[in-house]
């Protein structure tokens, strides 16, 4: 048997890391001085009606050493292999305590997914598939690192105070944005959340982001596609479901809808929508 496991941040609910038969380890998640297991003590409601009612950006902890262990301890004992897929080194320690977890451990992969959330969701569904079909953990593991390179994530986002308030931007700019109606679009580009480019008005944003896709070379629809927004109010996906069907050739049931929990919607806020998909490149 195949064990899969990964961290919170890649964004599945509870219900549908059951249901594919992966792990979830919980990120912390703290505002002050409360602090709670990612979903398992803290729903993505709770996270966004606490964000948008504090001043101050809540803290992301990574998943320690020892959570890795005692599962990889269980999959050992009883005879298992172990496919782990983590959010970007870049973005946490989360990939390195996996890893350095793993070190005594010859049954267990690790693989830095050099994404977060939605393009890390699509590598753990394709892994899911390939063990169900029987795929070998080696097998798994090598397609695995070759289709990381190809795994993306467009977003765009709704307002600029939340990179404002993460320092990532200055009060200056977000005024000026905020004034000017500025959509920011952004990626993940060498495991780092990049700013794309700058729309003003959410139709010319939702056009430079489909802009990105294909600049990317389009989607590969034979892979998994997730789609999320973050925020409690899904109708901005909605709309842009509607605006992104000519780039999947009309197959809406291809996509499979997500949200954005708090490990990046600290960062980008309410309101944003993002697509996660392999490029045909």
């Amino acid at each position: 048997m195949i064990r899969i496991i990964t961290d919170t941040s890649s964004d599945f609910t509870l219900e549908e890391a059951k249901k594919l038969n992966i792990t979830l380890l919980p990120m912390t998640i703290s505002f002050g001085e409360e602090s709670f297991k990612d979903r398992f003590e803290l729903s993505v409601d709770g996270f966004y009606e606490r964000l948008v009612s504090n001043d101050t950006l809540p803290t992301t902890s990574q998943v320690p050493p020892f959570d890795f262990e005692a599962e990889y301890k269980k999959a050992k004992e009883a005879g298992d292999d172990v496919i782990v897929i983590t959010l970007s080194h870049e973005l946490s320690g989360t990939y390195q305590n996996a890893a350095i977890a793993a070190e005594e451990y010859e049954n267990v992969y690790v693989i830095d997914s050099l994404q977060v959330t939605l393009p890390q969701q699509c590598l753990l569904r394709e892994a899911a598939k390939l063990r169900d079909e029987g795929t070998s953990s080696k097998e798994i593991y090598e397609t695995l690192l070759e289709l990381k390179k190809r795994v993306r994530v467009v977003a765009l986002l709704d307002t600029l105070e939340y990179l404002k308030k993460g320092g990532r931007i200055s009060p200056t700019t977000a005024w000026a944005g905020a004034l000017l109606n500025i959509k920011p679009v952004v990626t993940v580009e060498e495991g780092k959340v990049v700013i794309a480019g700058k729309a003003r008005g959410s139709k010319c944003a939702t056009n430079m982001l489909n802009e990105l896709i294909e600049k990317y070379g389009g989607i590969d629809k034979s892979l998994p596609i997730v789609i999320g927004y973050s925020g409690l109010n899904d109708a901005l996906l909605t709309q842009y479901i509607e605006d992104c069907k000519y780039l999947i050739d009309n197959e809406t049931d291809l996509l499979i809808r997500s949200r954005i929990g708090s490990t990046i919607g600290t960062h980008v806020g309410p309101g944003a929508i993002a697509i996660g998909f392999f490029s045909k490149n």
